[in-house]
């Protein structure tokens, strides 16, 4: 194991031994296979570079409280990389290859997979790039799949807390029926403007629909999740004569659009919390629906759940306010979320896939 303090490391990249990689031509792909050059030996004139032929992922490997090592859900990851392709008129990588490349870029790097207990993991960035040299606007024929990993710490290094966000009606992250719903860099690199001055002051941003600026749609690069209390009157107890009695529904609510990207952590939360009873919706949200929720977050691989305690509308000079601390049900869930990628609980879903030490 490489002499590193995984007690000091953030989201960020450290360098590991080897990267995966494959290269398409004449419609084939080739084997992936480890190598130690990072660098890119790019035509100036890719299409990736001229056009934007680029797509990538986000999945971890997590060391488990039984020494076993569990990969979580790279079937989805691929699914969705091949749709992003699909978007993108670029060739999609076979879903056997990609959880090939993974499986190699985590054996070759397996001195770079945090211990248990540390709350660290082994992060792999999936990358998708047009290759092919030209100038005339159009796709290209050829491309090459990269796994990129690296260890990152925790998400919320000591505490899991709250974040504030502010809402954001001067950038659109992504237009209905654009690449919204595909992990394209694009979307992300188009957020910057709005999302660097809010870093700045500690917040990060929230995200309306582009054509009405009414419903929420993304929480700068992650899913928005918010929890409401349903009153449900005892109908036996009010026919029976008795005093109405009334009892709470968890309603967990997350936002349907045609230009935000299917979080497969928001899907895992969203099996977790039916599971648990919950109701679970997905519809338009309104901004000033807000006010009815007694919870909020943002979700996605990196952070699992980012609990939101204020959401701040300046425009509207209106605050939404949700609690200093994460709620319970947030808190229930991501720790549910984070016993099943560590082996603490029962993988019911077979979402990870167990890796022979």
């Amino acid at each position: 194991m490489k002499n590193i303090d995984w007690s000091k490391l953030g989201f960020h990249y450290t360098e590991p031994d080897y990267i995966v990689r494959s290269a398409y031509h004449n419609g084939v792909w080739e084997e992936p296979y480890a190598t130690k050059d990072k660098f890119l030996h790019l035509h100036v004139s890719a299409t990736c570079l001229q056009y934007g032929q680029e797509a990538f992922e986000g999945l971890k490997a997590f060391r488990g409280v039984d020494g076993k090592i569990r990969i979580f859900r790279w079937r989805e990851n691929a699914k969705r990389m091949a749709k992003s392709a699909e978007g993108l008129y670029m060739a999609p990588v076979p879903e056997e290859l990609f959880g090939k490349a993974i499986r190699l870029a985590l054996d070759k790097n397996r001195d770079f997979l945090p211990p248990y207990g540390t709350g660290a993991t082994l992060y792999f960035r999936p990358l998708l790039i047009g290759t092919t040299p030209r100038l005339g606007v159009g796709p290209g024929r050829d491309f090459e799949f990269i796994v990129i990993p690296s260890p990152i710490g925790p998400y919320y290094p000591g505490k899991f807390h709250c974040t504030t966000f502010v809402v954001n009606r001067h950038v659109d992250r992504a237009a209905p029926y654009g690449t919204g719903t595909f992990k394209v860099g694009g979307n992300y690199a188009s957020s910057f403007r709005a999302t660097e001055p809010a870093h700045a002051q500690g917040m990060d941003c929230l995200f309306l629909d582009a054509k009405y600026h009414r419903y929420i749609d993304e929480c700068s690069a992650a899913n928005f999740i918010g929890i409401r209390k349903l009153k449900v009157e005892s109908l036996k107890l009010k026919e029976a004569g008795k005093l109405k009695e009334e009892s709470f529904l968890i309603e967990y609510l997350t936002p349907r659009s045609s230009a935000i990207l299917p979080s497969i952590t928001n899907d895992s939360l969203m099996t977790l919390a039916r599971e648990r009873g919950y109701k679970v919706t997905r519809r338009h949200i309104r901004l000033e629906e807000l006010a009815d929720m007694s919870e909020a977050a943002a979700c996605g691989t990196a952070c699992v759940i980012s609990p939101i305690d204020k959401v701040i509308d300046p425009e509207k000079d209106k605050i939404y306010h949700f609690g200093d601390e994460p709620g319970p049900v947030l808190s229930e869930l991501y720790h549910a979320l984070r016993d099943i990628q560590f082996g603490r609980a029962e993988d019911k879903h077979h979402w990870c896939e167990v890796i022979k030490n």
